[in-house]
């Protein structure tokens, strides 16, 4: 059972501790598609849902990696190779994947130098955004239960600190300064965006299909972000060494996400404790720049117009 607490958060009365992987129910004759399955949170989330008798497909950039996890988990487990800032990669995935219960873009980029792909798309936009729009449109017909997407609190520090807004019509940054904490913050505010007009689409054509997002918290797998400053990625270091949680607690969010049972769409994923930086997860609520109407559809057609193919589906 979920409730409502006081703070605005939902959390399971039954557990005091809190939910875990312990909670998650039988998976068996259930298939997950997880990006980036096959390293740090994404590894620990098909670990658990695997143990839980799910059928995963690790789709992944580096399938040698996911290869050598695969063989640690036995036939539940498939590798698939998907570069998602490549989308030649998105289109040959969602060519020969078959029907899904549930996808969990989960695979992301962090505080690079600037990177363009070979369109011009700045490549945290390309990959933690236009990638996962792409691979989640091209699929909306063969998806039976959920979309969920793995977002950032630090979606609110867009447009604050000279890091520069979400600007939709200059997705390779060239009208605007570079920085490497700013291009990711608008990724992650891209991700929420999408999660928001994706539901909306999604519930105005009456599919069961929910959309679920979560923030996985800090976790010691981003020790080494680039913050543009030397002093700024000595601090998050720090931040990161000092509350840091590991893969395995980082990956609740995303799995209660996926497999609580009485969860409703459009419910955004956190950990519990203090600025949800730690802790099990409850459902909270995003800001209202992540639920800007106006936003996520610009958002939406400018993602059609650079993914380009026919598999772009709208909800049906």
């Amino acid at each position: 059972m979920i409730t409502t607490s006081g703070r605005g958060h939902c959390t399971r009365t039954a557990d005091p501790g809190g939910w875990s992987a312990a909670d998650i129910p039988d998976l068996s004759g259930r298939t997950f598609v997880v990006t980036g399955g096959n390293g740090g949170i994404g590894a620990a989330t098909t670990t658990a849902l695997i143990s839980h008798g799910a059928q995963v497909i690790i789709a992944c950039r580096d399938t040698g990696k996911a290869d050598a996890l695969a063989r640690t988990l036995g036939a539940l487990a498939r590798v698939r190779r998907l570069d998602l800032a490549d989308l030649a990669s998105v289109r040959a995935f969602v060519d020969d994947c078959g029907p899904v219960d549930t996808v969990i873009a989960n695979a992301g980029i962090s505080t690079v130098p600037k990177r363009l792909t070979a369109t011009g798309i700045e490549s945290h936009f390309a990959t933690n955004h236009l990638g996962h729009f792409a691979l989640i449109t091209g699929l909306l017909d063969r998806i039976a239960d959920r979309v969920v997407v793995v977002s950032s609190m630090t979606y609110r520090f867009t447009g604050l600190l000279h890091l520069g807004g979400l600007d939709v019509d200059d997705p390779g940054f060239s009208a605007r300064r570079y920085s490497p904490f700013g291009a990711y913050c608008q990724s992650k505010l891209a991700n929420l965006l999408f999660a928001h007009e994706l539901r909306r689409r999604l519930a105005a054509a009456s599919s069961p299909v929910r959309v679920i997002a979560v923030h996985p918290g800090i976790c010691t797998t981003t020790v080494g972000m680039h913050t543009g400053t030397r002093s700024g990625d000595l601090a998050w270091d720090l931040i990161t060494r000092v509350v840091g949680q590991s893969p395995e607690m980082g990956a609740l969010p995303a799995l209660f996400g996926a497999t609580a049972l009485d969860l409703p769409g459009g419910a955004f994923v956190v950990p519990g404790g203090p600025l949800g930086v730690r802790g099990h997860p409850v459902v909270s609520r995003t800001a209202a720049t992540a639920r800007n109407d106006e936003l996520a559809q610009q958002l939406w057609r400018r993602s059609v117009e650079l993914v380009d193919f026919a598999h772009a589906a709208e909800p049906a």
